[in-house]
């Protein structure tokens, strides 16, 4: 169930009998990669202990709606934008008449009244609760309101009846949650993707380095979440913010680099968009060079060649689906191909840095892709977000095709 991968769910843990099986649930979803923080009623503390539910998730439970110390860690409103899906497991008759009543007088309903996310059900109930008209007039109002509603099942109930009203199994509850969520074009999918420019020191005080601002490799990263992928951000010294869920390594220098995206591997995607130094000084200085007037008024550098990140990466034994970028000022098609057919690389996304408005630190970009057989995709210039999605919409149907 690689939907649920990295998606964050909310338990909410109403005070029923059915209270037990909460626990399993949350190993059913943190088992197909799903983040769980857990939101438990009164009535629900008193069937199942918050230490058990905390052990299980991983995380603190939260409990009360006025807890200085949860409100410091993660507000409600917080943990409410923070939620893809609200999953209230067990839902008891009474937690379902307040909801339909719009009713906010504990964490729980506050959640589900501040939240933008799906909100599902699992009702647990004697089968009598279950049948009685008020429920069922609740239940029908909350679910032209949008809301999802697993079960429940049929059988032997903890009172002795037996009928509709038993919870569903944890195993049925985690296929159900799966549902809510579409599969994306990358989901399962381990994206590593370097961003920004690299630094190679002179002297502890200056280095040589280069205009790129990382927006671009950013903005991929944002976009690969956005189709489900697992991704890793290795980034250069840049001025930008993390993007949500997304895994973010900082480096310095072109070999600082390359060991982190080994580290990262294996992965199914390689994005090489950071623009590394092809070259350092050979010798760092260990003090701050001074101006040596016997010298006259230059200064020599002798400079060695970096390691090649992509090609490194894109000869590995498990070598991952590898996109290069080209940035250049001339022969923009020609040496983009060249770099292509030299790094053995499956597409290399070109694009004109001589161009101010798609150039470095610009908010836009235009970029042409290359693939093994030489054909050329053109996309038009647009933001640098849109072009992050369109590229990684077209890589996401060539790795299918491999």
């Amino acid at each position: 169930m690689q939907r649920l991968y990295r998606k964050r769910i909310v338990l909410g843990v109403g005070g029923g009998i059915a209270a037990y099986k909460s626990a399993e649930l949350v190993r059913r979803l943190l088992e197909h990669g799903a983040e769980v923080r857990v939101v438990m009623t009164r009535g629900g503390a008193e069937f199942i202990t918050p230490l058990t539910m905390q052990a299980l998730s991983g995380h603190p439970v939260h409990l009360d709606l006025l807890d200085p110390a949860a409100e410091a860690a993660m507000g409600h409103i917080e943990l409410a934008k923070w939620a893809d899906l609200i999953l209230i497991a067990p839902t008891t008759a009474d937690l379902i008449a307040r909801l339909a009543q719009g009713v906010g007088d504990d964490l729980l309903t506050t959640l589900v009244l501040a939240t933008d996310a799906t909100v599902a059900l699992a009702p647990a109930m004697n089968q009598a609760m279950w049948r009685d008209p008020a429920t069922q007039a609740n239940l029908q109002l909350l679910q032209s309101r949008e809301f999802k509603v697993f079960g429940p099942a049929a059988g032997s109930q903890a009172c002795g009846d037996i009928g509709l009203g038993r919870m569903l199994e944890p195993t049925e509850l985690a296929l159900c949650a799966a549902e809510c969520f579409q599969r994306q074009t990358l989901t399962g999918k381990h994206v590593v993707i370097t961003a920004g420019p690299t630094q190679e020191n002179i002297d502890p005080v200056r280095y040589i380095t280069n205009h790129s601002s990382g927006k671009m490799g950013f903005a991929l990263a944002e976009a690969a979440v956005e189709a489900g992928a697992k991704v890793t951000l290795i980034t250069g010294p840049v001025h930008l913010p993390t993007p949500d869920r997304v895994s973010r390594i900082d480096v310095v220098s072109a070999r600082d680099m390359l060991a982190a995206c080994e580290a990262a591997m294996p992965c199914d995607i390689f994005i090489a968009s950071a623009a590394v130094a092809d070259y350092r000084p050979e010798v760092v200085a260990p003090q701050k060079l001074k101006k040596d007037p016997t010298k006259g008024d230059g200064l020599l550098l002798q400079m060695v060649r970096n390691p090649d990140i992509l090609a490194t990466i894109a000869t590995r034994p498990d070598r991952p689906f590898s996109v290069g970028f080209a940035a250049e000022t001339e022969h923009l098609l020609d040496y983009a191909a060249r770099k292509l057919k030299d790094k053995n690389l499956d597409l290399i996304v070109a694009n004109d840095v001589a161009n101010p408005s798609i150039g470095f630190n610009s908010e836009e970009n235009a970029c042409s892709v290359i693939d093994r057989q030489l054909y050329e995709t053109l996309f038009a210039q647009t933001s640098k977000g849109k072009i992050a999605r369109q590229l990684v919409a077209f890589i996401a149907v060539r790795i299918h095709q491999v």
